[in-house]
């Protein structure tokens, strides 16, 4: 089915434009389950993870950067503790949480650590990016880390999630990690070598899902009722492509126990199943900016800083305004209108107004010393601009 173009999002591509599109993703998202990871005596098996550690420093090393979303907290910790299964109740999963983690970021620290590399671990929960400011200081310190060349190791804070909170799987954390960090390209490693037909574990012979589109509802009917869909996980797989799909990231999903994975995944061969989106990141991101109908101030331009956004689609910096309308917080939507107040573009703002009144006119390295800090050298940055 076609797509009209001024609804946003362009022509389904095909499998191979796909595929060829997360073989060149800079910022890519990797899941790795923890059926990959653990030894169900032990916990968390080094001979296991060092084979995904070294895959992604191999990624890192080729130019592209690399969020881990590991699974195996709970797990870790029910090993740790010498219980015989996963404890079912809230208190005991975030107790068993707590002390997985200290074993599941030890493992990663270590051997990443072989490699030359440093970690990090980000805890996250629900309300970190259904929250504005908490989600751009997530955004921001994730960008930070991977600006330095720090692998963030990510995963649910369940030591402090609620029921009401959770995000009730990896698979959707890491969606909302790939929206939130605007990734190209979403890998969730399981042990299947993605969706199917039907299940392959009551079929042998079920067809693999090769390619489809994220957003099409046929993936929803295509196994029946206790098909894959339906077990092992591939629910909240599909549901988690469809979420990463409307921010842009293609997604696969793959057998992480088949050796070099990873680096079969980006040379874009025929690995697991590829899940189109059917927007470009930047375009998802600008296509919901420039729909928000009521910015919650102005920024007036100066003639030459109106014509700069309008015609080259620079970003807007604060020498270039010179008066500031309304109340908003830093990630908010504005208008940047001329000084006779002819509407030029529409994005997300850097500063509070507050903090815009102080540091209007002036350039960008005079920030720290007029306000104590600098938190970006832009008031809006251009892939946060929509010219309208």
């Amino acid at each position: 089915m076609s797509r009209r173009k001024d609804a946003g999002r362009r022509e389904p591509i095909g499998e191979q434009e796909a595929r060829a599109k997360v073989a060149a993703a800079r910022r890519v998202v990797v899941k790795v389950g923890s059926s990959l990871l653990m030894d169900p005596n032990t916990g968390i098996s080094y001979a296991n993870s060092r084979p995904w550690c070294a895959a992604i420093v191999r990624q890192l090393e080729a130019g592209r950067q690399v969020l881990l979303v590991s699974s195996g907290a709970v797990a870790q910790g029910t090993a740790s503790l010498g219980w015989s299964r996963p404890p079912a109740d809230l208190p005991n999963m975030q107790a068993a949480a707590a002390v997985g983690q200290m074993g599941l970021v030890g493992a990663y620290a270590a051997v990443f650590a072989e490699h030359g590399r440093r970690t990090a671990l980000v805890l996250l929960t629900h309300e970190d990016v259904a929250e504005r400011q908490r989600y751009l200081n997530a955004r921001s310190t994730l960008t930070r880390l991977l600006e330095l060349g720090v692998v963030p190791i990510i995963n649910e804070n369940d030591t402090v999630a609620t029921d009401e909170i959770r995000f009730g799987d990896n698979d959707t954390l890491a969606a909302l990690v790939a929206s939130l960090l605007s990734a190209e390209a979403l890998v969730l490693l399981t042990d299947v070598d993605g969706l199917h037909r039907q299940d392959p574990r009551l079929n042998a012979a079920a067809e693999r899902v090769a390619y489809a589109e994220a957003a099409d509802p046929a993936l929803d009917q295509c196994c029946g009722r206790g098909g894959a869909l339906g077990r092992g996980g591939m629910v909240t797989k599909v549901a988690a492509a469809r979420t990463a799909g409307r921010s842009g990231a293609h997604t696969i999903i793959a057998d992480g126990s088949q050796p070099g994975v990873l680096e079969r995944i980006f040379r874009g061969e025929r690995v697991g199943t590829c899940l189109a989106a059917d927007v470009e990141p930047l375009v998802a991101r600008k296509r919901w900016i420039a729909g928000q109908p009521r910015p919650k101030g102005d920024l007036v331009l100066d003639a030459g800083a109106a014509a700069a956004v309008r015609k080259r689609g620079v970003s807007l910096l604060p020498v270039g305004v010179v008066a500031v309308r309304g109340e908003f917080r830093r990630g908010e939507v504005v208008r940047c209108v001329t000084e006779d107040g002819e509407a030029v573009a529409q994005g997300l703002v850097n500063y509070a107004s507050a903090e815009v009144a102080k540091i209007k006119g002036i350039a960008s390295a005079e920030i720290g010393g007029r306000l104590g800090y600098a938190v970006e050298p832009e008031l809006v940055h251009r892939d946060n601009l929509v010219v309208i």
